[in-house]
Parts: C-alpha cells; sequence; structure tokens
C-alpha cells in the first residue's frame, strides 16, 4: 500500500511559495518547485490548484507568480489537511477479516475506538500548528546546516 504524499508535499509548496516568493528575481514556476519536492511539475499544478480552491493560495493563469493568500500565521496544518486530504480518515482499518475469529471479528470496533481518539488528537495538533511554525523551523535548520559548513570549511 501507497502512503500518499499529498498533504506533506502541499505543505512544501506553500513553504516554498513563502520564502523563495521573498526572492523577487525568481519565478516560482511548477518546475522549479517541483525540483524541490522531486516529483513532477504536473502533480505541482494539481495540488497547486486544490490549494488555490481551498483558498491557501492565489495564482494567476499563465504567470510563475504564486502568492499565500492568508499570512503563514493564519494558515494552519489542519487547514492544509483538509484542503487537500479532504475528509479522508488519517488512519484505514482492514475490513477483510474473519469474523470467525476472535481478533479478526473484533479488530475493527476496537481499533475504530483507538483510531479516532489518535485522529481527534493529532487533528488537534494540526490546528494548533500554522505555516509559519514549519517555515520557521525550516529557515532554523537551514542556519544550523550553513553554520556547521562554515566550521567545517575553517
Amino acid at each position: 500500500m501507497k502512503i500518499s504524499t499529498r498533504f506533506s508535499d502541499s505543505i512544501h509548496i506553500l513553504a516554498f511559495i513563502d520564502i523563495y516568493g521573498k526572492m523577487k528575481n525568481l519565478p516560482l514556476t511548477s518546475n522549479l518547485i517541483a525540483s524541490s519536492i522531486e516529483t513532477s511539475p504536473v502533480m505541482v499544478r494539481q495540488l497547486m490548484v486544490t490549494l488555490r480552491k481551498a483558498g491557501l493560495i492565489e495564482t494567476k493563469h499563465g504567470t510563475p507568480d504564486p502568492k499565500l493568500a492568508k499570512k503563514p500565521e493564519d494558515i494552519t496544518l489542519l487547514d492544509v489537511y483538509l484542503a487537500v486530504e479532504k475528509e479522508k480518515p488519517l488512519f484505514e482499518i482492514d475490513h477483510k477479516t474473519n469474523p470467525e475469529c476472535i481478533v479478526g471479528g473484533n479488530i475493527q470496533s476496537t481499533l475504530s475506538t483507538f483510531y479516532s481518539q489518535a485522529e481527534i488528537a493529532a487533528k488537534a495538533k494540526l490546528n494548533q500548528t500554522t505555516l509559519a511554525d514549519v517555515i520557521n523551523t525550516i529557515l532554523v535548520k537551514q542556519k544550523e546546516k550553513e553554520k556547521l559548513q562554515e566550521q567545517n570549511n575553517d
């Protein structure tokens, strides 16, 4: 089973738009963004359409100039998750189990309770975490990398 990366790729796109958008001389093409994610420009454009429809980015057809529609501190990770994953649950239960087995006959209802509690907790955490938190962490990690490189070059 392949796990979807739409959510993390969408956060990546939003952070990329904010960080690189401040460098006015750099056109934010889907090719450039795709090279950062290491995916296809088509996938980037599809996610950007979804993000635009959700009111998270603004784009102009035919121009490589996407912008965040809100300040990064006003975009939660839950906003992004709901935009790209809609009502898709965080956890999936296998419904093809043997009902005659002690485990197979009870696993769905048992996991359903635990998964529901975990999903509520995870979504609450996503709602408390903003895109600004992600961007700030990226910038701190980059600064640490650069400092370490400087030290290694000395």
